[in-house]
């Protein structure tokens, strides 16, 4: 029975004979069994962490210069729910929060679990019709917004004429809004630094009047003897490379779980420092970092509201911090400016100067992190083991719809396995590979499929979407759930899994499958090169042929000698011919179509090469 599995991998032989001829070469996997799931709401467990760590540092704000303990944060979020309260949100309200990375996101974060309150994270970057389509979708009564947005390289960006596209008259003291009928609130985060005059928006709501309406002796909290461990308690829309986003529904119990068994597995202490600039709407940011850190009453640094590389690794010396965070789009713009120097400006004004980064001296306090959202080169790694002195660096596997992480390699797992794959399963995690086009046929270990997953980590669902949630969200014939993540990978006989891309982006050229990351990897290696994306393009002859849109090393001594020819010779020399480019596109990173996660949208790209091809580029 699968019972008696190994609690790593059932590619592992069985005791019972009968069994071990049919399984032991069976891409399936289980994670451990131990520790036991929490069986609690997020609030319980908060609950937990404060009376055990209530003195110690949980939020650093780099950009405000703020520092909370769990003391403080615990006080704060009691006042913010009470004063949210007061204003009518109750359990299962859906509460959008459109923020970056700062304070007022982290206290709301736990304000809205007391309530039982659904969080909804929104991209800042989202305009008004995204805006106005998610909170339709999900009814939502109630938005907390800053007054402006800040976005990665760029000026900051009021969202005073967004706001006018909900309720056009903002100066009215009555909401009123027939695009969102269901919005009740608008709570508006001053974080404009004095550039808006908040005053005339009356039907706006200033977040420190909640504050201060929610102050010990303004009401009693609200019970949370009321709320489940199962209740839907996040909700998360999918940023993806698709080009149509859903509605994840997570729970207490996924969310907690899945943020306490990545903190276990990164080997977090409450001693740890974590630097986390991915985006608190993103589960990387939220569950990855915000959870993991507060499940070991350990310290999370948001270097500033948007992804900034400077910022970053200036948090990361100021703060001592002993992991970081990022998505390889991310870490390769960190390694840039380490690269060319490494100069930062520290201010602005007269007299101000430049600085620049000592790896030796700023980042050796540094020994662990996260590296996830896609695939992560080898050659990445490398230079992050050696610049960074990121030795124990783990790396991440999941999704959205997993909560999101099911997969996660250790500290010290070998060199090789931390390169060359996503390691193992998670714990009360299993997983399989099965057959693109036999979804009830479980591959051999080593061959390539669709991997899906089970356990408490699998979402409830796509919040109105039925459909698409049955899908990908699969029972069977025994009642379990399977996620189908739509991704290719591969299984060992020791439970690694190897993500071989996703199945979509897979290229056909004349009947033969090509795979993107092994391109993808071998481009990185080049030192011209700092970032590499592989799609296929149509051809009347093959079907699909290879294209590479390509971003060159700003410093380089390369740089003036890189061409096409030499990319072509590059992959020519290590690959076999027909992974070869046929078409090479020259792309500034910034053009990168890239989801708020820092994954690069290979749908937007391949559109982008089309055109290209048509005006004959690429050929060169």
């Amino acid at each position: 029975m699968l019972r008696s599995l190994s609690p790593t991998s059932a590619c592992r032989v069985l005791s019972k004979k009968s069994l071990t001829r049919f399984l032991s070469t069976q891409a399936y996997s289980r994670g451990p069994l131990e520790p036991p799931l929490l069986e609690q709401t997020i609030g319980q467990h908060f609950a937990s962490i404060v009376s055990e760590y209530g003195d110690r540092l949980a939020v650093i704000s780099s950009a405000q210069k703020s520092r909370l303990t769990y003391d403080a944060l615990d006080t704060a979020s009691n006042a913010l729910a009470r004063g949210l309260k007061a204003r009518g949100i109750k359990k299962g309200d859906r509460v959008a929060v459109s923020l970056g990375n700062n304070v007022e996101y982290a206290t709301t974060t736990y304000a809205l679990f007391k309530l039982g309150a659904i969080l909804v994270p929104l991209n800042p970057a989202f305009n008004g019709p995204q805006v106005i389509s998610a909170l339709n979708h999900l009814s939502s009564s109630h938005l907390i917004i800053g007054a402006e947005t800040n976005l990665p390289y760029k000026d900051p960006r009021s969202n005073i004429p967004l706001l006018t596209q909900l309720v056009p008259n903002l100066h009215s003291p009555k909401l009123e809004s027939e695009t969102v009928p269901s919005l009740q609130t608008i709570i508006l985060v001053n974080n404009s630094s004095s550039r808006l005059d908040r005053h005339p928006l009356k039907a706006t709501t200033p977040y420190e009047h909640l504050l201060e309406d929610g102050q010990p002796g303004s009401g009693a909290l609200p019970d949370q003897q009321h709320l489940s461990p199962t209740d839907t308690i996040n909700i998360q829309f999918t940023s993806g490379t698709t080009s149509l986003p859903k509605a994840a529904c997570l729970t207490h119990r996924s969310i907690l779980n899945n943020g306490r068994a990545i903190g276990d597995r990164m080997l977090l202490t409450p001693n740890d420092i974590v630097c986390c600039p991915p985006p608190l709407f993103h589960c990387f940011g939220c569950i990855l970092g915000y959870m993991a850190t507060a499940t070991h009453g350990a310290a999370i640094v948001f270097p500033a509201e948007a992804f900034d590389p400077a910022a970053t690794l200036r948090a990361v010396r100021d703060e001592r911090a002993t992991a970081l965070y990022g998505v390889p789009t991310m870490f390769v713009a960190e390694l840039e400016l380490i690269g060319g120097g490494g100069k930062e400006e520290v201010g602005r004004g007269p007299g101000v100067g430049e600085t620049a980064f000592h790896p030796e001296e700023d980042f050796r306090s540094l020994r662990t992190g996260i590296a996830a959202g896609s695939s992560i080169p080898a050659e990445l790694m490398r230079k992050l083991h050696r610049v960074l002195n990121l030795t124990e660096l783990t790396i991440c596997y999941g999704m959205t719809e997993t909560s999101p992480v099911s997969a996660m390699t250790t500290t010290d797992d070998p060199m090789e396995k931390r390169v060359d794959s996503v390691g193992r399963l998670l714990p009360h995690v299993e997983a399989k590979v099965v057959d693109v086009g036999d979804r009830g046929r479980v591959l051999r270990c080593g061959e390539r499929g669709e991997l899906v997953v089970s356990g408490y980590c699998v979402m409830e669902g796509y919040w109105g979407d039925e459909e698409k949630t049955r899908e990908v969200r699969v029972v069977d014939k025994e009642g379990k759930v399977w996620m189908h993540t739509g991704d290719e990978a591969s299984m060992d006989d020791e439970g690694y899994i190897r993500i071989t891309g996703r199945i979509k982006d897979l290229i056909i050229r004349g009947g033969e499958n090509i795979h993107p990351l092994e391109i993808e990897n071998c481009l990185f290696a080049h030192p011209a090169i700092a970032e590499a994306s592989v799609v296929g393009l149509p051809d009347k002859r093959y079907g699909e042929v290879v294209a590479a849109f390509i971003v060159r090393h700003s410093d380089s001594r390369e740089e003036a000698l890189l061409d096409a020819v030499e990319v072509r010779e590059w992959v020519k020399k290590r690959l076999s011919n027909h992974l070869v480019p046929q078409c090479v596109f020259w792309i500034d990173s910034a053009a990168f179509p890239k989801t708020a996660s820092g994954k690069i949208q290979k749908f937007k790209l391949r559109d982008m090469g089309q055109e290209m091809q048509q005006k004959g580029l690429g050929l060169d």
